[in-house]
């Protein structure tokens, strides 16, 4: 590492949060194209430089807990995960998020976000068992939207999306989604989601985003069967990564989105979804509470529903169900 490059680190290192290349730049006097040829260098020789237009460089830390305090230092939002409730161990945080509704106003709750080291009765969709152990991101957002129960799904999309985007953005992977509510690398799950709602009728009291996330997971300790199906970030770029800068990153994510889904606008959502979509145009087996059937995924609609073309030529629209890819 020549001298220019060490002391583009040591500002990184020093500064306490992000830090454009102006600053840099200035402070340096060399060019803003040699601080961005340095920076790209620092991060081929491995470290974790985060990158955004507005703020600036920052030098993401070593991996440590995923603390409040750690995933405040980047968040940027602005009422999403502001208020962070960590726990070293939770049965759920879904549980553990709903006890907080029961305690306090949802109202007031909006944006807090539930964080745990590991699960002991992680769930996920229909009630299956998800396993939650040391290493992975463990979190649920309380939310009180604003909008019609029938398009609640839009929160999923967007959630989904922000999971995938920042896997993406941050270590170069190539995460999609695959409906309803599963993220993939290749053909292995490494992140799924669920939505629980309380609600009387189409008032709705609070909505509770649950994800898992198999950040660090170390997949060999996984039981054979999970190894078949499940990956993790860890076992994809070979080490440990940041959780709390990835969380904080798909905060940032979310939120951004979860306003377009507030405002109305889900065209945007569902577009962006479509794009990352791995089920759409594959040949998938479909097993609702009433029926099996296999066909083409050709499209989503306004309400999150799965759009397949079976063998005959028929149409069906799929609001919930388990879709295997063939």
């Amino acid at each position: 590492m020549n001298d220019t490059i060490q002391q583009v680190f040591k500002i990184l290192e020093s500064a306490e949060g992000p830090i454009t290349a102006d600053e840099i730049s200035r402070e340096l006097g060399i060019p803003r194209s040699t601080v961005s040829h340095h920076i790209k260098e620092l991060r081929e020789s491995g470290h974790d430089i985060e990158s955004s237009l507005d703020a600036g460089y920052l030098l993401v830390r070593s991996a440590g807990p995923i603390t409040p305090e750690a995933i405040k230092k980047v968040l940027r939002t602005s009422f999403v995960g502001i208020d962070t409730r960590y726990y070293e161990s939770v049965g759920s945080t879904n549980w553990a998020a709903k006890k907080l509704c029961m305690e306090t106003d949802p109202a007031l709750l909006n944006g807090t976000v539930v964080v745990a080291e590991e699960q002991t009765g992680g769930f996920g969709r229909l009630g299956r068992a998800w396993a939650s152990p040391k290493g992975g991101i463990w979190a649920s957002i309380i939310l009180t939207p604003k909008m019609p129960v029938d398009s609640l799904f839009m929160i999923m999309m967007a959630a989904s999306i922000s999971v995938a985007r920042a896997i993406r953005r941050k270590y170069d992977l190539g995460a999609l989604i695959k409906w309803p509510n599963d993220v993939y690398i290749g053909d292995k799950k490494v992140a799924g989601l669920l939505l629980e709602l309380s609600a009387d009728g189409d008032e709705i009291h609070y909505c509770l985003l649950g994800m898992g996330i198999d950040a660090n997971v170390d997949v060999g300790e996984l039981s054979p069967e999970l190894q078949k199906s499940v990956t993790s970030i860890k076992a994809e770029l070979g080490h440990d990564i940041d959780r709390a800068s990835l969380l904080a990153m798909i905060l940032r994510e979310f939120e951004s989105r979860y306003m377009i889904v507030q405002s109305g606008e889900y065209e945007p959502i569902i577009r962006e979804w479509k794009s990352l979509s791995l089920t759409l145009d594959n040949r998938v087996s479909i097993r609702t509470a009433r029926k099996s059937f296999e066909g083409v995924a050709i499209d989503i609609d306004q309400h999150g529903a799965l759009i397949i073309r079976r063998d005959n030529g028929r149409i069906e629209k799929v609001i919930a169900g388990d879709c295997v890819h063939l």
